[in-house]
């Protein structure tokens, strides 16, 4: 009898399921004409199916209902409307659709420190969202970055796996680092900091490309890159994001939500764990290094009278870090018997925004950073701690419907203290501890002036005091003209400057491989640059397609130069005798079509280089910038399968030779080969917020040759036997990931909040 009814239930359900519901039909249009491809769908359901080549569309089995029907294409604005389905019958739609760019309603606030949307910004900014770096899963932002076309994140260290990154060319230390506007990721926390920067963090990443010192003050000489965390009333309820490597690499990320009436909140969760000692190339070195690290992140926003902001967000990092030798353990650290390189770092943010309750519109942003350290290479130990503090006032003031007036105010305390000479003085024949204090009070003003419906004019200038090197000006200039909606051409004049301090931004500087030897008393760097960006839409039957092209020129009229090549046992830093040059064309392209295909592609073509006058010689020599490749490219291509839920994603970037940093008779080459590190990705997708991913990085894989000199005498103990070039220990010959192939697979998941 049993079985009876589990075959009648079976049989009738059906039935009984098709007599409660009904089908959704329809055509998609836009201008009279079809629309083919288009996504449709029900909101909050996991039903729906694309149009077919004639634009023609049908959902069946819908439950009876109400709905919001949602349409998405390539190249049109989205539609959306409020639908009844009644049981057993079609519900007939005809959806007209709009043209519109894909970007002209994003919104981006790094170019001109207002809210402004992309198109309308007279400062080219790129934007990038967390859904560009899921094309290929990383553990941190500092990795997902080589997908970004001019921008390089450079391994400085094959023991350690320090890294920078580098603009145009430029390295790290001319890169500025912004969280919310905010400069927390500076000088002692460039080194290790940035890897601390998870994904799961980011609502999106804005880049400006050129100096920007003008606005943000010292070290925006290359550009900046401002990463925009998550706002907590968009934020989903719960988010998480897990990924495990065939070379045991863990990454987890779990954030929760939680939104009141007069509140909201998101606590974000970073855990990441390598511990697979792996050495590929059997030079009894790890070829990655082990890292531990956990970053706790929190954020509130309160809601106030007249929309008023009020954030606040504190973030906790920690982590343990180790490259070397084999057989090493922590009993060896900082000994001469077998080679560790061992960081530890501890790190606390603070930082917030808030609205004056007055009728202008006044806003106080802050923040402040505690950055301890704790390192080990070889025998050499390194102990920094860094508190950074900073404010900032800015009046936005529209001035009429043409004018706009952006006035601020900035202040940034450094404390800085460490074991190195930078801290010691000497005192009655004694070398005395002397921990550094820097004040960085600043004043600038920027009027925005629109000419005309097609030209908007920017004009700024910036005031800063440094209680070291006194006072500093840096103006700048920017025009937009867009003589129709689909084409911009952006004109940027600007001047950089920056104050160096080795030891918190150079990890050769920190290294036990070679000594520091500081030639001169070292000057602030100074440059001018000027970019030509032209922005190109094209509406194309088939799709779109969004091109931007620039090119760009920076004149350093001082800058830090270390020699690697006079001895092998010294860096030798100065300030250079001459003048230095980053120049280049870079192309951009965001092609999307009618049929599920969606290609982002860059490349860039630089020569940087400085040009040394020799002294008592009257003549001068072009040495090339180190790391800096001729050619480089970057590509990210997406195809989608609707109908199975499934998305391949294949990316990877491609290097030119770059010159490399080696020794007098070096044995390795002196330029880096031709190489590529290209990925692949399948993500299946499910109802209801669940992803599920897995594919391969370094498909080729690729890896740097001899990366260290001399790996069997780390401590340079036997450098006079056998060893008839004077070769001794190093570490700094890299030009790419010590990491070869590898899988990965991972699980995504979010619940968004209730309507």
């Amino acid at each position: 009898m049993v079985k009876l009814y589990l075959f009648l239930l079976m049989f009738l359900l059906p039935l009984l399921m098709f007599g409660q519901s009904g089908n959704v039909t329809g055509r998609v249009v836009a201008n009279g004409t079809a629309v083919p491809y288009a996504s449709i769908g029900l909101q909050g359901t996991s039903l729906g199916t694309t149009a077919s080549d004639k634009g023609i569309f049908e959902i069946m089995s819908v439950p009876a209902g109400s709905y919001r029907l949602r349409v998405s294409a390539v190249g049109f604005a989205p539609f959306e409307k409020h639908i009844e389905v009644q049981s057993g019958q079609a519900t007939q739609i005809e959806v007209v659709l709009e043209q519109s760019q894909a970007s002209i309603k994003e919104v981006v606030v790094t170019g001109t420190m207002r809210e402004t949307f992309l198109l309308e910004s007279p400062v080219a900014v790129e934007v990038y969202t967390p859904k560009y770096f899921q094309k290929n899963p990383t553990p941190a932002l500092f990795e997902a970055l080589e997908l970004v076309n001019g921008v390089q994140p450079q391994i400085n260290c094959n023991v350690c796996g320090t890294g920078d990154i580098h603009i145009n060319g430029m390295e790290g230390a001319y890169t500025m680092v912004l969280i919310d506007g905010m400069p927390v990721v500076s000088a002692l926390s460039t080194v290790y900091g940035l890897s601390g920067i998870p994904n799961s963090l980011v609502e999106r990443v804005e880049v400006v490309k050129g100096p920007a010192s003008t606005l943000y003050g010292s070290e925006a000489v290359a550009g900046l890159i401002n990463v925009i965390t998550k706002s907590p009333l968009k934020a989903p309820r719960i988010a998480a994001d897990v990924f495990y490597t065939s070379h045991e690499e863990l990454n987890a990320d779990v954030g929760l939500s939680r939104q009141w009436e007069r509140a909201s909140t998101i606590l974000s969760t970073n855990y990441f764990r390598m511990n697979n000692r792996r050495d590929v190339n059997n030079d009894n070195f790890t070829d990655t290094p082990l890292q531990h690290r956990i970053s706790l992140f929190n954020k509130w926003s309160l809601a106030r009278k007249d929309n008023r902001i009020m954030n606040l967000a504190a973030r906790y990092y920690y982590e343990d870090r180790f490259g070397g030798e084999m057989q090493w353990s922590p009993a060896f650290r900082a000994g001469d018997s077998i080679y560790g390189e061992s960081v530890y770092t501890r790190r606390y943010e603070l930082l917030g925004a808030y609205q004056l309750p007055v009728k202008e519109k006044l806003l106080l942003s802050y923040s402040y950073n505690d950055h301890d350290q704790n390192s080990a290479y070889g025998t050499t130990l390194y102990k920094g701690r860094q508190k950074v503090l900073f404010g900032q006032l800015v009046w936005d003031k529209a001035l009429g419907a043409r004018h706009n007036l952006l006035l601020g105010s900035a202040y940034r305390y450094t404390f800085y203290d460490d074991n190195t000479p930078a801290t010691q003085t000497t005192n009655a024949s004694e070398s005395v501890n002397k921990p550094v204090y820097t004040s960085l009070p600043g004043v600038f003003v920027q009027e925005e002036f629109k000419a005309s419906s097609a030209t908007t004019l920017l004009a700024g200038l910036r005031y800063d005091y440094n209680s070291d090197h006194g006072s500093i000006l840096t103006p700048r200039f920017n025009m937009k003209w867009s003589p129709d909606k689909e084409s911009t051409l952006r004109l940027s004049l600007g001047n950089g400057y920056r104050v160096v301090n080795l030891f918190t931004e150079d990890h050769a500087a920190l290294t036990g491989a070679r000594k520091v030897v500081i030639q001169n008393e070292l000057k602030p760097e100074r440059s001018y640059n000027a970019s030509l960006n032209y922005q190109r839409y094209f509406n194309l039957s088939s799709g779109y397609l969004d091109l931007e092209a620039t090119t760009f020129y920076t004149y350093f009229t001082n800058k830090i130069v270390a020699d690697f090549l006079t001895d092998n046992n010294l860096i030798i830093y100065d300030n250079l005798s001459g003048h230095a040059i980053s120049r280049g064309v870079a192309v951009d392209l965001d092609m999307a079509f009618t049929f599920p295909l969606h290609l982002n592609a860059g490349l860039t073509l630089m020569d940087v280089y400085q040009v040394e006058e020799q002294k008592g010689e009257g003549r001068s020599m072009k040495v090339p910038q180190l790391h800096a490749p001729k050619f480089s490219a970057t590509f990210a291509a997406t195809y989608k399968l609707p109908k199975y839920g499934l998305a391949i994603d294949y990316t990877g970037s491609i290097k030119g030779p770059m010159h490399l940093p080696v020794q007098e008779l070096d044995f390795r080459p002196g330029k880096s080969p031709w190489f590529t590190l290209q990925n692949i990705q399948l993500t299946k997708t499910f109802a209801g917020g669940l992803e599920v991913y897995g594919g391969v990085k370094n498909i080729f894989d690729f890896m740097p040759e001899n990366p260290l000199m001399r790996p069997f005498d780390p401590f340079d103990k036997n450098v006079a036997v056998d060893n008839p070039n004077n070769y001794t220990f190093d570490t700094e010959y890299n030009y790419a990931p010590l990491q070869g192939r590898r899988t990965f697979i991972g699980v995504r998941y979010n619940l968004a909040q209730p309507d």
